[in-house]
């Protein structure tokens, strides 16, 4: 059964979106519910007007006619998601897209109008909210990034004052640098919140995919500092972030460890097959081959070669984090700044010597 010009009738006048019609004078003759519903208007207030009166001005009516006319648009008489502004009857400016097209009588002469306008009020603010989203994700990234390279820092600061003043009092010294560490971590929370509230995304730092584990290494648990255990191991370090690259090299030189670095996956893969290496500590996100694929390539050119992800970002970016669990990754170092005792304390745990 098709459709009956009274059903159709039906749905126009009933539609959520404005529907407007014009006569060759430009006044309106037609104005449906979801046009009184956006603007204000009532039919009785609108019918029989000059179709301007919808516009903010007299320009942005002919705007839209002239679009219509054009053939350089969506062809001559008709126009197709044209963006422009209605004008409600509280003055506010309502960002609309138009699909309408120019009527004809049986001689082919101009005889009015007819538009179907979406309001997209919504849709931009949700495009703006997404953008700021991005822009919050990328800021939170850019600071934790140059965050990680400052308690890498501390760490190594921390070390040499034990080792200058010997049996000496540095408990002054000891309190500024654990003071830096709070106001570093209270920095942190405000970025992950930050991350959180831009993306609505959160993860569990213990059970994701059956045995898979996320370790959060800036959660505040005792932590072994067992550097011994750690000498002579042969430890990749992967990041396209150089300052990260060396302040984790001093720190786990420091602690004994061979360390090589790379500065994307590439040319990781190039180091694996000159040096022996006992694990792959690398970033997530990086250009030419990001931590998944990384991932991959390892599993299938040294399947036993523990392997440990960081990233500066709150949430899995383009899911690397959630793929690679599915390969079998068994621990994530996720969020930096890194925590260097739970750094140590993973990496034990994944060449199997906690």
């Amino acid at each position: 059964m098709g459709l009956s010009k009274e059903r159709l009738d039906q749905l126009i006048a009933h539609s959520t979106d404005i529907v407007v019609a014009t006569n060759r004078r430009g006044t309106v003759t037609y104005y449906n519910d979801g046009a009184a519903r956006i603007l204000g208007y009532t039919e009785a207030e609108i019918l029989g007007r000059f179709v301007g009166q919808l516009y903010p001005d007299l320009a942005e009516a002919k705007r839209v006619m002239s679009a219509m006319r054009s053939p350089e648009r969506d062809g001559p008489g008709f126009v197709e998601s044209f963006q422009t502004a209605f004008l409600s009857k509280t003055g506010e400016r309502i960002p609309v897209a138009i699909s309408g097209t120019i009527l004809h009588d049986e001689a082919g002469a101009e005889d009015g109008t007819i538009g179907f306008a979406k309001d997209l009020r919504e849709i931009l603010r949700k495009d703006q909210l997404a953008t700021l989203g991005e822009v919050a994700i990328g800021l939170a990234h850019e600071i934790n990034n140059p965050l990680a390279v400052i308690v890498n820092q501390l760490e190594l600061l921390e070390r040499d004052l034990s080792r200058l003043a010997g049996e000496g009092d540095t408990s002054v010294e000891t309190e500024r640098l654990d003071a830096i560490r709070r106001e570093i971590a209270r920095i942190s929370e405000v970025l992950e919140r930050l991350g959180h509230m831009a993306r609505g995304e959160s993860y569990k730092t213990i059970a994701y995919l059956g045995p898979a584990r996320m370790i959060d290494l800036r959660e505040d648990r005792p932590a072994a500092r067992d550097e011994a255990r750690l000498r002579g191991l042969r430890i990749l370090v992967v990041d396209d972030d150089l300052g990260i690259c060396r302040t984790l090299s001093e720190l786990l030189e420091g602690d004994g460890c061979q360390v090589r670095t790379a500065n994307d996956g590439a040319q990781a893969l190039r180091v694996l097959e000159e040096t022996p290496i006992d694990l792959v500590l690398t970033d997530v996100v990086m250009p030419n081959m990001d931590g998944y694929e990384l991932l991959r390539a390892v599993q299938e050119r040294h399947p036993k070669l523990p392997v440990l992800m960081m990233t500066a970002f709150h949430y899995d970016k383009d899911h690397i984090i959630k793929r690679s669990r599915l390969l079998g990754l068994d621990g994530v170092i996720f969020k930096k700044p890194v925590d260097p005792d739970r750094l140590r304390q993973a990496i034990l745990e994944s060449v199997k010597l906690a």
